[in-house]
């Protein structure tokens, strides 16, 4: 590993214990799993904005305050005895090669479809397609993986069944059939993200 990441990273993860210390932040010191959650999401969608703007300052500020909050987490755990960031780190890092073996062993596969369908097989193998953690995502997020997946195993859920979509700004034309949507749910007393999630919960 480049030696600067190597260094660069484990002062970060001293400056985070430094902070959750006894003689350390207040604030930092008060947070738990619970109260940081509201901080996750909201970096994490920071970052999301920040990717569709293009900016690469912004971009590398958000993946900071993103990364931040992964420490926190596991900085948390490690104070309990029960792991580290390192231990964070080793699992992805055997999970990426488990879940790559066209990458890290002899399979074969020629399409990024072929790859994507490939990850969806490992995880149900592997136990970890767990409904419980679909349900805790917001309902477009979790549709839109459903779609993903659907496509790349080759049965592409069909559209343009309901909506005649009118050309112009992608982001605008969507947004806008959304909130039709939304206005559409409300009228027939239909709550959207709870009728998503039975959805998916039906056909996922």
């Amino acid at each position: 590993m480049n030696e600067r990441v190597a260094q660069v990273l484990g002062e970060l993860v001293e400056v985070v214990a430094r902070l959750r210390a006894p003689d350390g932040c207040p604030w930092d010191r008060a947070q738990t799993h619970r109260s940081l959650v509201p901080y996750l999401l909201e970096e994490a969608y920071e970052l999301a904005a920040a990717v569709a703007d293009g900016d690469p300052s912004s971009i590398k500020e958000e993946l900071g305050d993103l990364l931040l909050q992964v420490l926190l987490h596991a900085q948390i755990e490690a104070e309990a005895g029960r792991f580290d960031i390192a231990d964070v780190a080793e699992a992805l890092k055997e999970k990426l090669i488990r879940r790559h073996p066209h990458v890290f062993g002899g399979e074969k596969v020629r399409t990024a479809e072929e790859v994507r369908a490939q990850w969806e097989e490992l995880k149900k193998e592997e136990g970890q397609a767990k409904k419980a953690e679909d349900r805790a995502k917001p309902a477009l997020i979790r549709a839109s993986k459903f779609v993903e997946v659907k496509e790349a195993q080759g049965q592409p859920v069909p559209g343009g069944r309901f909506l005649s979509l009118p050309e112009g700004e992608p982001d605008q034309v969507i947004a806008e059939a959304l909130l039709e949507v939304v206005v559409e749910a409300r009228k027939r007393g239909v709550d959207p993200e709870l009728a998503l999630h039975k959805f998916l919960e039906k056909h996922g």
